[in-house]
């Protein structure tokens, strides 16, 4: 079973940067694939970015890809989300999500993939 914690959210101006960061419990990190999601006001919770288990292999939503970049240090049991160029669409609380069940990217871009979600952290871009 892991436990997640999300940190690094927080209020910053159009075109700046950020990097969200996922502590995770246990000592089987590298065997969970992992993702991010956010979910804005009044909108459901979306796919952001997802790294899978075995291979190393990530992918992106179309909205962020180019900007954001999802990695993962399996030794600090660490997930992170480095976000760029952000723009006020970006508001929203982000959360960490990880699985064993599933491999596919394709399944793994959809939150029923996931059985362990952090709590959320808050990102506020400003124009």
């Amino acid at each position: 079973q892991a436990q997640l914690v999300e940190s690094g959210g927080g209020l910053v101006q159009a075109g700046g940067s950020l990097r969200l960061s996922c502590a995770a419990s246990g000592r089987t990190f590298s065997s969970y694939a992992m993702g991010w999601f956010r979910q804005a006001p009044g909108k459901e919770r979306e796919f952001v970015a997802v790294t899978v288990r075995i291979g190393g292999s990530t992918a992106y939503a179309d909205s962020v890809n180019g900007r954001f970049t999802i990695s993962r240090d399996n030794a600090k049991n660490t997930l992170y989300l480095q976000m760029n160029s952000l723009k006020p669409e970006d508001t929203a609380v982000y959360y960490c999500a990880a699985t064993r069940r599933v491999e596919t990217v394709t399944m793994l871009r959809t939150t029923p993939a996931y059985d362990y979600w952090g709590q959320g952290t808050q990102v506020t871009v400003s124009s």
